[in-house]
């Protein structure tokens, strides 16, 4: 962490500044609340704050307070406008991405601004591109994070109900719901001061977990029953998702949030994987259990990273190429893949 002193200087109420706040492409609840719960505290410390998202977000995120204000990039009608304020901004804050090609077209324009820059993240291999940073691997969400830093910096009093829920969120579903080994003591002492602060857990699974649309659970079906494929003997199972699929099920963003759990919950699976065809290739979600560390697979193989039980990646070839890439280098790597969990296993029997 950079100067703590010299950001608190830079927050200061004393003198209100114009600050920007971004995160990375197709935002999630982590990214978003993280962005939110941030931007309502410096709006209490009297600054002006715009928060822009490089893309949208899916619907069942709009409940945050705030996400009226939220300004998506991809709004030609805004772009001009988005890119002026950017430039203008005394701070911009870049949350939940270690790197500024996450922004996609974004992440010039916040490069070549003369603004002081805040990165708040905990993903791995960072950039340094900012003045001032907060990361962390330990930190299971962006959102713990944030919540550490204005408690750092004295401000735990201007927590409220609203920014305790929109870090609620991130919390939870960075954790899988709790579920994940990212589910530290530090975890539940957070969540519990959110809650201790109004935030309603309850009402926020129900939202993030339990709103869907027909067309959502038509395609959650759909996909289960004729997209899973299995590799017995390599203890993996994915889904490859076509344009068509979408289209057929009229899919909106979010609406393949959460699939790739499903073929990682299968007994005996250890590696799960998503591809999702795009107009411009094929996105790639990677999810594993215990030691098996996916980020290194898709950093190497897939133009990818994240954290060793989730990460992303794409690829250039066509789905079925992706396809066979893929099979191929889980059958060739998994010696290496499984190696440390068999000696895991191994020391505990």
């Amino acid at each position: 962490m950079h100067n703590l002193d010299l950001f608190k200087e830079q927050i200061s109420s004393s003198s209100p500044k114009k600050i920007i706040i971004t995160t990375h492409y197709k935002p999630d609840a982590d990214a978003l609340g993280s962005s939110l719960g941030m931007a309502n505290y410096l709006k209490k410390k009297g600054h002006e704050v715009l928060v822009v998202t490089p893309s949208d977000y899916p619907s069942f995120l709009n409940w945050m307070e705030g996400n009226d204000e939220v300004v998506n990039f991809e709004d030609k009608d805004k772009k001009k406008w988005v890119g002026e304020k950017i430039q203008d901004a005394d701070i911009i804050f870049c949350l939940d991405f270690s790197c500024l090609s996450r922004l996609q077209e974004m992440g010039d324009l916040v490069k070549s601004s003369k603004a002081f820059k805040v990165n708040i993240d905990h993903h791995q291999d960072p950039e340094d591109f900012a003045e001032f940073t907060y990361w962390s691997t330990k930190a299971a969400a962006t959102c713990e994070l944030v919540f550490e830093l204005i408690t750092m910096v004295g401000d735990k009093d201007l927590l409220d109900q609203d920014i305790a829920e929109c870090l609620y969120a991130g919390i939870m579903t960075d954790t899988g719901g709790f579920k994940h080994p990212n589910t530290t003591k530090n975890i539940h002492l957070v969540t519990a001061e959110l809650i201790g602060l109004g935030a309603d857990n309850a009402k926020i699974a129900r939202l993030i977990y339990d709103t869907n649309s027909l067309n959502r659970l038509k395609f959650l079906g759909f996909a289960l029953t004729r997209r899973l494929e299995i590799l017995e003997d390599c203890q993996t199972a994915y889904f490859a998702i076509s344009k068509k699929d979408l289209r057929k099920y009229d899919s909106r963003t979010g609406d393949t949030e959460g699939l790739v759990n499903y073929a990682l919950s299968l007994d005996g699976v250890k590696i799960a994987a998503l591809f999702t065809e795009k107009k411009d290739g094929v996105k790639i979600s990677f999810r594993s259990a215990e030691e098996v560390e996916v980020n290194k697979f898709a950093a190497t193989h897939f133009k990818g990273g994240g954290h060793k039980n989730a990460a992303g990646g794409v690829s250039d070839l066509n789905m079925k190429e992706t396809i066979q890439k893929f099979e191929y280098l889980i059958r060739e790597n998994k010696h290496i893949l499984f190696n440390q969990l068999e000696l895991i296993n191994e020391k505990n029997q």
